[in-house]
């Protein structure tokens, strides 16, 4: 008896185990889905009105592309929904586009490129929008699901490519997953610390059951029992592929979470506040993410009248002329500072690895990243309070906590003092004459006393752009686009290009030099095309100075270095736009020629200034590396 109930328990234990196998590998192939939901084999619908409805469902007005085979039914689903479809001359543009309009529209931005080739050329720029903490969608064609790994045109491992450079990375292998996979993906990219998610579509989940059965058709198949085996399995594939693809979904946003400040610890640090003499703000990007609009963080650091340092996104957040905003001297006022607050700002390169804060102050860090927000505090600095939190938000109720009190004045008058004497000294080397051609840091003042109230400026080079940054002034809250921590070059197109269509009324101006105008400059025909007229000042002096400038003294030769003094505004005149040529022969009508830029730009043409630019000193001893 004991022997039969054995082998009775073990029959059992084997039948169990083979009709489980039978039912996982059933639900496997949707075997089980296919039973309740139906496959519509004669709609003429496609995945690409999936993806449409949702992004329309969630407010996106713009989706950057440059066309492929693998995407081409996403990008006429969207236009057919009403969402501009902008198609740029490079991919890493259209990534860079959708960054800009994520910075300054508050929502994600959108760009869709075909397989392979197309979206290794966006990796540069995906990654960049991962430092600078941009919520930004990539949708990408992929081989057909049945084909990958098999040597289909444009096939790779995409998915091992964005998983390090995304917060999220999903590949759809049925179109019923297509309208949860992007809502996730949506909420996700703006949820906790910002940044770029990635989805990949195989190029049969974008087009129409019809088009896509002729694909899975076998002409010869092998005869016997193998044969029907293939026939059975690719026909169920194609239909589970379909099936219930076309049911109703919800495609409304999914709510983001946006980490707080805890009550106890906002009022620890308006006691650490309200006992500081000589108090310091650093303002870095992330004070201007959603949702706290960037008008109320002004308004709730003029109520605390704390001297602040503007970094990133934050430029421009008090405006052109305000008595607490400070530009220069950072480091002389942090070492005496008794108390620094790094809203958003974080203890990398930029500042020092935070050995410039002073360790008898006390500081308070604000980061939504908790990497970010104890960078280097095991070696340079201790952070008195640390906050993962959204530094905007946090500001506010800093603000409203401290009602009433403000930091003693004569703290930001003196610092505020030191501004007026170093920016008086870069206008009489303004005044200098260079050996040859125009002094850049003259052309940058003119440019900044003559740009309208309502201009967004667009940074992409090295040593002009670098000079830039001390010179030019934004006039408001998110006016200022620069690449972040990443340092990338050639990011003017695609920024310049998602930030008028943010702002048709305003002017944008992108400052270049001549090597970073190398990697965009062909965006001035999508200027043309797309009605963006924007005004580039490119600074003209035949060298890459930035690196220039460290390596001939060090090493002692300028290899690599050099460029020419190209005709880049006969390139602008060529892709549509209006280029002007700025030698020290105009040195007398440098004021007419960029209001003649200004004008054209008025009337509709993208305007290239290129002005060739002699040496000066003035940021001797920068470092690139």
């Amino acid at each position: 008896m004991d022997s039969l109930g054995a082998a009775g328990a073990v029959l059992g234990c084997s039948v169990g185990l083979a009709l489980g196998g039978l039912v996982f590998a059933a639900y496997k192939l949707g075997l089980l889905y296919q039973l309740f939901h139906k496959t519509e084999t004669k709609s003429p619908r496609h995945g690409g009105e999936s993806v449409a409805e949702v992004l329309r469902a969630h407010g996106v007005k713009y989706l950057f592309t440059l066309v492929g085979g693998h995407i081409s039914p996403i990008l006429v689903a969207c236009e057919k929904l009403g969402i501009r479809i902008v198609d740029t001359r490079h991919e890493a543009t259209a990534v860079f586009a959708a960054d800009a309009v994520a910075r300054l529209s508050g929502t994600v931005g959108v760009a869709a490129v075909t397989a392979g080739p197309g979206l290794t050329n966006t990796v540069t720029a995906v990654k960049n929008a991962q430092m600078a903490e941009s919520p930004l969608l990539l949708l990408g064609g992929a081989a057909g699901t049945l084909l990958q790994g098999r040597g289909a045109l444009q096939d790779i491992d995409q998915m091992s490519l964005f998983k390090p450079l995304c917060k999220f990375c999903a590949s759809i292998r049925t179109i019923r997953e297509i309208v949860p996979t992007v809502r996730k993906a949506l909420a996700i990219a703006q949820s906790g610390t910002p940044g770029p998610v990635f989805i990949e579509f195989p190029i049969d989940t974008l087009y129409p059951f019809h088009l896509v059965s002729k694909e899975f058709g076998v002409k010869n198949p092998p005869k016997g029992l193998m044969g029907k085996i293939v026939t059975w399995y690719l026909q169920n594939h194609l239909l589970n592929l379909f099936a219930g693809a076309w049911e109703s979904r919800d495609v409304s946003p999914l709510p983001v979470n946006i980490p707080q400040a805890t009550d106890d610890q906002v009022q620890k640090c308006i006691e650490l506040v309200s006992r500081a003499k000589r108090p310091v703000i650093l303002l870095g990007s992330q004070a201007t993410l959603p949702p706290t609009p960037v008008d109320e963080i002004r308004k709730a650091l003029e109520s605390l009248g704390i001297p602040c340092f503007l970094g990133g996104m934050s430029r421009g957040m008090l405006g052109k002329d305000s008595p607490i905003h400070i530009r220069q001297n950072r480091r002389d006022a942090l070492k005496d500072a008794d108390l620094v607050l790094l809203a958003g700002s974080v203890c990398d390169f930029r500042l020092s690895y935070g050995r410039v804060l002073n360790r008898r102050s006390k500081i308070i860090a604000v980061n939504r990243d908790k990497t970010q927000l104890l960078k280097n505090s095991d070696m340079f600095w201790k952070p008195t309070v640390a906050i993962q939190g959204d530094a905007g938000s946090f500001l506010l109720r800093l603000s409203k906590g401290l009602k009433g009190h403000r930091c003693p004045e004569e703290w930001p008058q003196s610092l505020k003092v030191g501004d007026v004497t170093k920016e008086s000294a870069n206008r009489t080397k303004a005044d200098e004459k260079t050996e040859h051609h125009l002094n850049p840091l003259k052309v940058l003042h003119h440019v900044d006393e003559l740009m309208a109230e309502d201009s967004i400026i667009v940074a992409d080079g090295g040593d002009f752009v670098g000079s830039a940054a001390y010179i030019m002034r934004p006039r408001g809250p998110l006016r200022w686009l620069d690449p972040g921590a990443f340092g990338t070059l050639g990011v003017g197109g695609g920024f310049a290009l998602g930030a008028k269509l943010c702002r048709p009324e305003a002017e944008v101006w992108i400052i270049y030099g001549d090597g970073s105008l190398g990697y965009s400059v062909a965006e001035f025909d999508t200027f043309t095309r797309h009605k963006t007229p924007v005004i580039a000042v490119v600074g003209n002096d035949a060298c890459w100075s930035q690196i220039s400038r460290e390596q001939v003294p060090i090493l002692g030769s300028n290899v690599a270095c050099g460029l020419a003094f190209t005709d880049y505004h006969i390139v602008a005149d060529g892709y549509g736009g209006k280029g002007y040529l700025m030698g020290r022969e105009d040195e007398d009508r440098l004021r007419d020629v960029i209001q003649q830029a200004q004008k054209e730009s008025r009337e509709g043409k993208a305007t290239l200034l290129n002005v060739l630019i002699g040496k000066t000193n003035f940021r001797e001893g920068s470092l690139s590396v």
